[in-house]
């Protein structure tokens, strides 16, 4: 099977409602698994990101009073559009990120139409406290409402499933938003947003600028006129996107990075830990936050592990992504091929056993950003690939003698956005699930997600929740309203500030 044919020209911005060239330098999308180029178009720069806060502004009125009735239904009627654009969508985002075909299908279209569905039903149960009498004299009640213009970063790994974990939250409360792909795979994102348009969702409320970090998303996160950031990146550009903000006092939401730890208990089902270890170390090329990257593996079962990891490791298929037998694809670019290449040889050269069977693909993908999955065994705790983000198939294994010492190593790192316990014993899994620090535990898995749960970390991996209801606190505001019940003009509790008492004023014993 050949890869995706070439394209030499494209508009990637969609700002109120309006295909746009960019204003700066040239730029080439890379089909990953050729090498080749795709797409060529121009950088957005801060004069698009002026003009689609602007669309996003304007909208925000109108958009955040229409009822949570009608701004369900447009979102439901963009879950239709995006089913029905299942297949160009997949096409848009193998050809941009070089994941498999068949992953693209089956998890990233079709997670980001279950998502749009989700969140066209989350926009009708917004809800508050009951609205009742908290003193003699007033009923309050909870108003929650949207925050406003929201400028939103999505990462190049899951592109379209994060442009939908960004505007479909937003939206669906009530805000409009700015959303700036990464550079390198903006094609699903653009044809998100065109999706939109054609569900009726006003023009404006959803804009995508398509530039580089340091030029359009740098004159985003500090525009005066967005009211929060949601950033999904590395941790280090995280901070930076909180000390931007903070100098404006703007709304931040942050999903970061992860080093998910993946404990194996003695009494776990080897099996079923060898598959899970494999299928969650390798998934997206291993370029997934919640990947599993660190299995700390009980003694008993240690050798058995590591043989079951290479054997399955030895038998997956790296090759074109349109082929429906490959298994995994390439890196998303050349730079990180080296960079994920560079871990794995300075922890061989600390002394580190590298087991890295297969072989990497040839023909028409030869010239891709192909890496080979990798199991390291035999480094240390404090090593460089045991502490930072590789964000490859890669996978340490360190063995534990008890419960204690498997529990304090896989919650030994800044990160905490996910991690998984496998044990056949009820108490072990309950006190894995309360001591591991991380936003979501697994036992007995790793990996799957629901539209119904929240996704997001503690620690260096941010903070703030995607999908699932607890995202809308994220993208709304609560207000409180009291409104008096006396319409006397002076109230019981002026007392504490006027020191005239007049007969008509009946003061209660409590304010």
């Amino acid at each position: 099977m050949s890869s995706s044919p070439t394209k030499t020209r494209g508009l990637l911005n969609v700002i109120d409602g309006v295909l746009r060239d960019g204003s700066g330098d040239p730029f080439t999308v890379l089909d990953p698994a050729t090498g080749r180029a795709h797409t060529g178009y121009a950088l957005a720069g801060p004069a698009e990101v002026d003009d689609a806060v602007a669309a996003a502004r304007r909208a925000f009125p109108g958009w955040s009073r229409a009822t949570p009735g009608e701004r369900a239904t447009a979102v439901h009627a963009l879950a239709a559009e995006l089913g029905a654009m299942a297949g160009e969508l997949a096409d848009a985002e193998t050809a941009q990120t070089g994941k498999p075909l068949r992953f693209a299908t089956d998890f990233d279209v079709a997670g980001t139409v279950d998502n749009a569905a989700f969140f066209a039903g989350a926009a009708r149960v917004l809800e508050g406290s009951a609205s009742t009498e908290y003193s003699p004299d007033h009923t309050s009640s909870i108003r929650r409402e949207a925050v406003g213009v929201v400028g939103s970063i999505a990462p190049w790994n899951y592109p379209l499933q994060m442009a939908g974990w960004k505007i479909l939250p937003a939206i669906a409360a009530g805000n409009t938003i700015v959303l700036k792909p990464a550079e390198i795979t903006p094609l699903t994102a653009v044809l998100m947003a065109r999706a939109a348009q054609r569900a009726g969702i006003p023009d404006g409320v959803v804009n995508v600028v398509t530039g580089t970090g340091a030029v359009a998303g740098d004159a985003l996160v500090g525009h005066p006129d967005v009211d929060m950031v949601s950033f999904t990146g590395s941790t280090g550009v995280g901070r930076r996107v909180m000390a931007r903000c903070a100098e404006r006092g703007a709304r931040v939401h942050l999903e970061l990075g992860g080093k998910a730890p993946f404990v194996v208990f003695a009494d776990a089902d080897l099996e079923a830990a060898v598959h899970g270890a494999v299928a969650a170390s390798v998934i997206n090329t291993g370029q997934d936050c919640t990947a599993a990257t660190r299995a700390y593996v009980h003694v008993s079962l240690l050798d058995a592990f590591v043989a079951g990891v290479a054997d399955l490791f030895a038998g997956i298929r790296l090759g074109d992504p349109r082929d429906p037998d490959t298994d995994l694809g390439p890196l998303s670019s050349a730079a990180h091929r080296d960079k994920v290449a560079g871990m794995v040889s300075r922890a061989a050269a600390g002394g580190a056993q590298v087991i890295a069977p297969g072989r990497l693909p040839d023909g028409d993908v030869a010239g891709g950003f192909w890496c080979r999955p990798a199991l390291v065994v035999g480094v240390g705790q404090r090593s460089e690939i045991v502490r930072d983000e590789v964000f490859g198939p890669v996978l340490t294994v360190t063995g534990f003698t008890d419960d204690d010492e498997a529990l304090r190593l896989a919650n030994d790192s800044p990160f905490g956005l996910a991690a998984s316990a496998w044990t056949g014993s009820v108490h072990r899994a309950l006190r894995a699930s309360r001591e591991l620090r991380a936003g979501t535990v697994w036992i007995n898995d790793h990996i799957p997600i629901f539209s119904e749960m929240p996704h997001g970390g503690v620690g260096a991996s941010g903070f703030g929740k995607d999908m699932s209801m607890y995202s809308l606190n994220d993208y709304t505001v609560v207000k409180h309203v009291a409104m008096d019940l006396t319409a006397h003009a002076r109230k019981a509790w002026h007392r504490t500030v006027f020191t005239d008492r007049s007969p008509d004023l009946q003061v209660p014993p409590t304010m």
